[in-house]
């Protein structure tokens, strides 16, 4: 059943907006210029941020592709729908209940998707071309841009799993690094960018929802070679350590992927940033190409722009790599929203990719389910010193087993199992940023750490109370 949100009447002066949804693959915020990197990989999303608003600590519900898309898609948290796999999430949502884009599609919307939305295997399903899990029903049209991904012509090094250099390259879920022949076309973002410019050009005198999907910066770090040249791995500086810095965290907070378990060597270490590095400029040359095209166009003053990713990813802090992690450069994410007739701004207030449904659908004067999970940021975007959450949420699940992330003005407490009884972690983000000291053991921090403990139970019990009928498990 859809009912009435209250919508605010600065939200209606836009008479059926636009939206550009760009979400990009595996973005950690370290490497945005925007939020603090001394290095300019970003300047077209520095720019978008310049112009919107940027949320300064923005969560991803699940640091993991799929789970993470299918709940920013569908408005509810991953363990309130059991979607934990690589599916779309309308396996456990149901036909009853619309998508984020549905809802604009079942509103009139031309509403179309370019590449990676919903869950694609990167690289198999963009190497074939593939739907993945897609959910057809949330779209009028969908275009998948395949790429040769980590078969790509060019130079190629393997920095994961190769501690004698013998491999060039190699397939799969690991950081195979390319710096690839021929044009920004050979690639997938390459052919997002184009058809998503394509789309705005022929769809520009209709209501439209566009989403575009950038694989990049996803393994493989493949972009061509000419993006690798500002960033020479010799000059790459790699994040601190401490001595046992491992000793404090529980065992199942050691990531997956860490150099000490991929064998990597310092160099390969650099390397890996490197590659990574090159591959966020190209996929922001991507997003140039479709802000320019909107302006050509002259739609910028009708368009609702969004940009984020769907997590972060690990670039050797405390020696671990890739996502799956709930600590901060795996879970929290670049997010920025440009609304016309907006002050530029910053926000620090706590928020959540679930958030940019209701948010966007209100802005758009469109009725949504009052049973969506997130929370609408229009109050944020009529005046940035606003907020919406006392915490932010994340959690995964690896091997049936569960683990919760719960962040706060100065806490994240990361616990592992619903009693705890795998382990705890605290850190005071204040003063320890790189979350380096974990607290949760010592005996003056159990007055908030039992406070965590209750504040999690709680946000549990909130979010399997939904209207999906679905046991939580």
């Amino acid at each position: 059943m859809m009912l009435c949100c209250s919508l605010l009447t600065s939200a209606q002066e836009l008479e059926k907006p636009n939206v550009l949804f760009i979400i990009s693959d595996d973005l950690t915020a370290t490497a945005v210029s925007a939020y603090g990197n001394k290095l300019d990989t970003t300047p077209n999303i520095d720019r978008l941020a310049s112009e919107g608003v940027r949320f300064s600590r923005a969560y991803s519900q699940y640091p993991v592709c799929g789970p993470s898309r299918a709940s920013l898609m569908f408005g509810y948290y991953p363990n309130a729908t059991t979607t934990y796999g690589y599916v779309s999430g309308r396996e456990n949502v149901g036909d009853q209940r619309q998508s984020w884009s549905q809802l604009f599609k079942n509103n009139g919307y031309y509403t179309a998707r370019v590449s990676k939305i919903y869950h694609m295997g990167v690289p198999i399903d963009i190497e074939t071309g593939s739907n993945g899990t897609d959910d057809a029903a949330s779209w009028v049209e969908r275009f998948n841009s395949p790429g040769p991904e980590w078969k790509a012509e060019g130079e190629a090094e393997l920095v994961q799993n190769n501690p004698y250099g013998n491999k060039s390259r190699q397939g799969g879920n690991v950081m195979t690094i390319v710096e690839a022949e021929g044009g920004e076309q050979v690639h997938s973002d390459g052919k997002t960018a184009e058809k998503a410019s394509e789309l705005i050009r022929k769809h520009k005198d209709e209501p439209f929802f566009l989403a575009v999907g950038l694989v990049r910066p996803h393994v493989p770090f493949v972009a061509p070679k000419e993006y690798f040249k500002p960033y020479p791995y010799e000059q790459v500086v790699l994040p601190p350590n401490v001595q046992n810095d491992w000793n404090d965290i529980p065992p199942r907070g050691i990531n997956y992927v860490t150099s000490v378990n991929a064998r990597m060597s310092k160099e390969q270490e650099k390397k890996a940033v490197a590659g990574y590095y090159a591959s966020v400029s190209y996929m922001d040359a991507q997003v140039g190409k479709v802000l320019q095209t909107l302006k050509e166009e002259g739609l910028e003053d009708n368009t609702i722009v969004v940009f984020t990713s769907d997590h972060g990813f690990h670039l050797g802090e405390h020696r671990f790599w890739m996502k799956v992690s709930l600590h901060e450069e795996s879970v929290k994410v670049p997010m920025i929203i440009k609304v016309p007739g907006k002050e530029p701004a910053v926000s620090n207030s706590l928020v959540e990719l679930l958030d940019l449904y209701p948010t966007v659908a209100e802005l758009a004067g469109l009725e949504y389910s009052e049973h969506l999970q997130g929370k609408s940021l229009i109050p944020i975007l009529d005046d940035p010193d606003n907020d919406v959450r006392e915490a932010a949420f994340s959690m995964h699940r690896w091997r049936g087993k569960f683990s919760y992330m719960l962040r706060s003005d100065k806490w994240a407490y990361i616990q592992y199992d619903e009693n705890a009884s795998a382990g705890m972690e605290l850190f005071d983000m204040e003063n320890d940023a790189k979350q380096f000291n974990n607290l949760a053991d010592n005996p003056q921090y159990q007055d908030v750490v039992a406070d965590f403990q209750n504040r999690l139970q709680k946000k549990l019990k909130e979010v399997r109370d939904n209207d999906l009928g679905i046991r939580y498990k």
